[in-house]
């Protein structure tokens, strides 16, 4: 088509030019002369213009067609894309639905290093993650296979979070932002194998499920605290009548500095969910009295965790472990709250909850109906110091603690006294909240330092 057209300007160009040269030289002849070659000329141009024009219209024509099949082409390829990205939605929204009409028996999360097997991914580092090393491929006897995992923990708290942990998670790094995971139904719990480098290594919790987001996970079960022997050893986490049909967390781990102040090391190993039809539900278990609140820093004894901070929480300062004259043992809570009302609130407040962070959106709690009331020691630095209140439950939520109590206002002296809440009569089946405290700027215009020890419900 390009060819056509420029031959044809070509031609009427240099007919033009043709007819200049010849007017030029003849311009002493005769007018008739003249006339004819001039009209011949003209001629000549009007077929060439003529030509010029044909061979545009038809590269027009051709270039029309052309972006017609283009066109076309990609609005098939579109309809391809578009079914291709149903089918891969549909694929991994029904990932291993199956399970039960194939009788698949086990799931693995973690066999061997790089195992075709494997599914999720430990890339869900949480809390002080800098405090933590992981090694994916340890040889150092492992419980099966070539390899096991191998976390080291230094506690020295990188993020100021005081707690780290992993997730392992299905596609990586997915916090509930987009859909993944796997339907696990049928399955009735999840095995794995642990030890420490030297044992006494205590681990918080190790959990399925839990994390949260656009796409959460259908159901939130844990374990712990469990502490560790050097030996490897079998732990199981029962999942019957778990609704497992989205489990984007697949595995979970957390410990904390106040648990391990030295930090620790540990290995895990064979980490699969089993389908075992002998496996019954559990009922929530009653806890046994006395259930200790603080003992002593780092107790295994120890539950709930001192993660709500709240009002102005910038003014706060905790120590878990004072050795400031304890009421018993080696250590006690040290507390120190400014006058700077860091936040605007004018006022502050701790919460020991059940797990970590745990406002109400956690399925999961304590059932402590064996309590009669709560006990805890408490002093002040320079006497004086005011409490408005101390008080367990009370936390709202989706899943709320089932009740509350608190005593308040408290003036401490600075000597160790017991306080004692009632809880006669409360509902205390399920609590995420075990123990609280919250005051002022008002009543404290120059801040306070107080103490607490030994809480415990009994």
């Amino acid at each position: 088509m390009k060819s056509q057209f420029f031959t044809a300007l070509l031609a009427a160009a240099f007919l033009v030019a043709g007819c200049n040269v010849q007017q030029e030289q003849g311009g002493k002849a005769a007018d008739k002369s003249s006339t004819t070659t001039v009209s011949e000329a003209q001629k000549a141009v009007e077929t060439a213009a003529s030509d010029v024009k044909s061979a545009v219209d038809s590269g027009t024509q051709s270039l029309e067609d052309s972006l017609s099949e283009v066109k076309e082409s990609a609005q098939e390829m579109a309809g391809e894309l578009e079914d291709a990205a149903k089918d891969a939605e549909n694929t991994l929204s029904s990932s291993y639905s199956d399970f039960q009409s194939n009788n698949i028996q086990q799931f693995v999360v973690y066999k061997d290093k790089n195992h075709k097997d494997n599914h999720y991914i430990p890339s869900g580092w949480m809390g002080d993650y800098g405090d933590v090393q992981m090694d994916d491929q340890s040889a150092e006897n492992p419980h099966s296979g070539k390899h096991s995992l191998k976390f080291t923990y230094t506690a020295k708290q990188t993020q100021n979070q005081g707690w780290a942990g992993i997730y392992w998670q299905n596609p990586p790094n997915n916090w509930g932002s987009k859909k993944g995971g796997f339907n696990l139904t049928g399955m009735t719990k999840l095995i794995f194998w642990a030890r420490g480098e030297k044992g006494g290594e205590i681990i918080q919790k190790f959990v399925v499920g839990g994390i949260k987001g656009a796409y959460p996970d259908s159901c939130a079960v844990e374990m712990g605290p469990v502490t560790l022997t050097n030996e490897w050893k079998e732990y199981s986490i029962n999942l019957a009548g778990k609704d497992l049909s989205y489990i984007n967390g697949g595995f979970a781990w957390t410990t904390s500095a106040e648990l391990n102040p030295d930090g620790c090391v540990f290995y895990i190993d064979d980490i699969f969910y089993v389908a075992d039809e002998t496996v019954q539900p559990e009922s929530k278990k009653v806890e046994e009295m006395p259930f200790i609140v603080y003992a002593d820093k780092g107790s295994v004894k120890n539950h709930f965790i001192p993660s709500g901070w709240m009002g102005d929480y910038g003014d706060l300062k905790y120590d878990s472990a004072s050795s400031d004259k304890p009421h018993s043992g080696v250590s006690c809570l040290k507390i120190t709250y400014g006058n700077k009302a860091s936040q605007g609130a004018r006022w502050a407040g701790m919460y020991w909850q059940y797990p970590a962070n745990n406002w109400g959106n956690m399925d999961t709690s304590y059932n402590l109906s064996k309590a009669t009331k709560l006990t805890f020691w408490a002093r002040g630095d320079k006497g004086g110091e005011r409490i408005e209140e101390f008080k367990m439950g009370g936390i709202t939520g989706e899943y709320p603690d089932s009740d509350s109590a608190g005593i308040g206002p408290v003036v401490l002296t600075t000597e160790w006294q017991q306080f004692t809440i009632d809880l006669q009569g409360k509902d205390l089946s399920s609590i995420i909240g075990g123990f609280c405290w919250a005051s002022n700027i008002d009543v404290n215009p120059d801040g306070i330092i107080f103490y607490l020890d030994d809480i415990q419900y009994e």
